[in-house]
């Protein structure tokens, strides 16, 4: 019974998988299994195709160690016994060659992929982008639309079937913005722009996480995606320009200031070229800076 137990333990790993990809995955890694936006699609594949080629070689070898200490256990007088036997051609290409093949497919995939889901390649669509900035604060997300004129905390909305074009920064130490179900883990550094592109294809709310362990609030530093139709999304910033706040340099004092689980927060109004000032605040020369360290506008 035991032996079944073992044979059996990696299918019931994948059936874990499959089961609770068919109750949601709503969060957490498991997340990954579940997407809902081509890169996200495009990265689950890929691991998917990479753990069955692997399977090609561990199951095998699985196998064949309990095969062989079945058949050459001691009370099996057929078994050949040759304890002068040294070397056999066919099991020395038969282990070097197949997985030799194995890793170079593997290899050939993993490139072929990783250049075309290369996190600053813009997204291929008819539908016209939009600008979202990122910026990692203790314990919070920034998240400011440039084109819409508001900013939001811990909330990012975006609609449906539309490319998203993210800069992200940090005001803070090392940080990670990973949104599972859309894909595209990237890490967020102060003084440093990432760019990462992605798209939602079905409406709905997925959890976003910071995967950088950076202090006592990392655990609550979510934030909710909510992917609505364009309609909605338009009604959600007016909604937003109405808060009657204004994101600019005494605020950015305030979000600076560490805080736990954050509830959501707008700002109606950002100041000019916000998210490029907190960039240049870390600059070698601080020339953009007051001297209290907070971000100037820059001026064309």
């Amino acid at each position: 019974m035991k032996k079944h137990w073992i044979l059996l333990s990696p299918l019931l790993f994948l059936s874990q998988i499959v089961s609770a990809c068919e109750g949601g995955c709503q969060s957490g890694y498991w997340a990954i299994f579940s997407p809902v936006g081509p890169i996200a699609e495009a990265e689950k594949n890929l691991i998917l195709t990479a753990f069955a080629l692997m399977l090609l070689v561990v199951i095998p070898v699985i196998i064949m160690t309990f095969a062989f200490a079945w058949h050459y256990r001691a009370s099996n007088t057929k078994a050949t016994y040759a304890p002068k036997w040294d070397n056999s051609h066919a099991i020395e290409i038969t282990v070097w060659v197949i997985p030799a093949i194995i890793v170079l497919i593997l290899s050939v995939i993993v490139w072929r992929t990783t250049h075309a889901l290369t996190p600053e390649k813009p997204l291929v669509s008819a539908v016209k982008p939009i600008e979202v900035e990122v910026v990692a604060l203790d314990w919070k997300w920034l998240f400011i639309y440039p084109e819409q004129g508001v900013a939001t905390v811990n909330e990012l909305v975006v609609p449906v079937g539309t490319p998203i074009n993210f800069k992200i920064t940090s005001d803070t130490v090392m940080n990670s913005f990973f949104i599972p179900r859309l894909g595209g883990q990237i890490y967020a550094m102060a003084g440093m722009q990432n760019q990462l592109h992605l798209m939602a294809n079905k409406e709905g709310v997925y959890q976003g996480r910071a995967t950088q362990i950076n202090g006592d609030g990392f655990s609550g530093m979510y934030f909710e995606t909510r992917v609505t139709n364009s309609g909605e999304f338009d009604a959600w910033v007016q909604k937003a320009k109405t808060a009657n706040v204004s994101l600019n340099r005494e605020r950015l004092k305030e979000l600076e200031q560490p805080t736990k689980n954050v509830a959501p927060m707008y700002f109606s109004q950002v100041e000019p070229q916000f998210f490029n000032a907190i960039l240049q605040k870390y600059a070698p020369n601080n020339a953009n800076c007051d001297p209290s360290g907070a971000p100037l506008p820059v001026k064309h």
